[in-house]
């Protein structure tokens, strides 16, 4: 006697389309709430109506006697249109330079490049006093690659040991220094979601700063975990990096993008500038788990050779000695001491 495998068969089909219904309304609902630029109360209204259809959906073709019934044909392929509309609604969207910014992020940065001479506009340098007490400093700086010999990955841990924020703090015989970030570029009344940065919430912009600013507000200001290594590159390639986050910045004055927490943020710009050095970097779970990029760095020897990860690990975490410096006009000497690859006194060294 053969045994029919129909039930099975639909049975199967049953579970797949529940699954896909649950993603699809979870995706949609998310879709809707988070890059619209609507009040809380219309984007909850949406979320609320598209969840409802999702559930009535799911509730007539989960059931064995209404699977393939006409009420459940009608309702799929009512969620599909409507699935359809908010999918191409949200790839429809696209990022803006003209929103009522927050003062951090309100001005891009801009650059003049004559051989190695750097002009750059739109440098960073508040005051910070609490995160939302602050004084506005915008600068003009210049700059000699020439003279660019060394660089620092600065990694400053807001969320738990997996997620970091990750800069690049380069430095100038001079012992002058500019740091590069690639952040959200944040409204007014927005703040950092990850989820958000996953469905086009946020703009994303390339801010250049000073150490006394964009170090001291995250270790000083909003109390976060601070550390720093010396990179192992030579001035050359540095040199390959600085210009890849100015060709950057200004790709975004003239086509902005929007930030995606996953492919598109802090840690992967830095892979993708690092890659146009060494092609063969391999892609890695790390480059997701930001908070692990360091250890990645230094696997990948781009760290100051000669020490173990766990020693360049104690050794820069610089949150302590932040605090203690301060707004001090030493910050950034104060902040190396004890830093393997550095001068006692601070100064910087030639990588090679």
């Amino acid at each position: 006697m053969t045994l029919s495998a129909g039930p099975s068969h639909s049975r199967r089909w049953r579970i797949a389309v529940c699954l896909l219904l649950i993603a699809a309304t979870a995706w949609g609902a998310l879709a809707l709430w988070y890059p619209l630029h609507l009040g809380p109360a219309v984007r909850g209204v949406l979320v609320a109506g598209w969840v409802a259809l999702g559930l009535a959906t799911l509730s007539v073709v989960s059931r064995p006697d209404t699977w393939g019934s006409r009420a459940g044909r009608t309702l799929l392929a009512l969620f599909a249109a409507g699935f359809a509309l908010v999918l191409g609604s949200w790839l429809s969207l696209t990022p803006q330079h003209d929103r009522e910014w927050a003062d951090d992020v309100s001005r891009l940065l801009a650059s003049e490049v004559a051989g190695d001479r750097v002009t750059l506009h739109n440098v960073r340098n508040f005051d910070w006093r609490t995160p939302t007490d602050y004084t506005p400093r915008w600068e003009t700086r210049e700059y000699d690659l020439a003279k660019l010999v060394s660089a620092d990955l600065v990694m400053s841990y807001w969320m738990g040991p997996a997620i970091a924020h990750t800069l690049v703090s380069f430095g100038f015989e001079d012992d002058s220094r500019v740091v590069f970030s690639l952040e959200i570029r944040k409204e007014r009344d927005e703040s950092f979601s990850a989820l958000g940065g996953l469905f086009r919430k946020f703009e994303q912009v390339i801010v250049a700063a000073d150490e006394r600013d964009i170090v001291r507000v995250r270790s000083n200001v909003r109390r976060e975990d601070v550390y720093l290594y010396r990179l192992d590159i030579p001035p050359a390639q540095l040199r390959q990096v600085f210009r890849g986050y100015l060709q950057q910045a200004a790709a975004l004055q003239h086509r902005p993008a929007f930030y995606n927490t996953m492919t598109s943020n802090c840690t992967t710009i830095l892979f993708v500038l690092a890659r146009q050095i060494a092609p063969g970097l391999p892609l890695d779970y790390r480059l997701l788990l930001s908070g692990y990029f360091a250890r990645y760095a230094y696997d990948q020897h781009a760290l100051v050779p000669g020490q173990t990860m766990q020693a360049l690990r104690m050794r820069g975490r610089i949150t302590e000695r932040a605090r203690a410096a301060d707004d001090a006009v030493d910050f950034s000497v104060r902040i190396r001491e004890g830093i393997p690859g550095m001068r006692r006194t601070g100064e910087m060294e030639r990588t090679r």
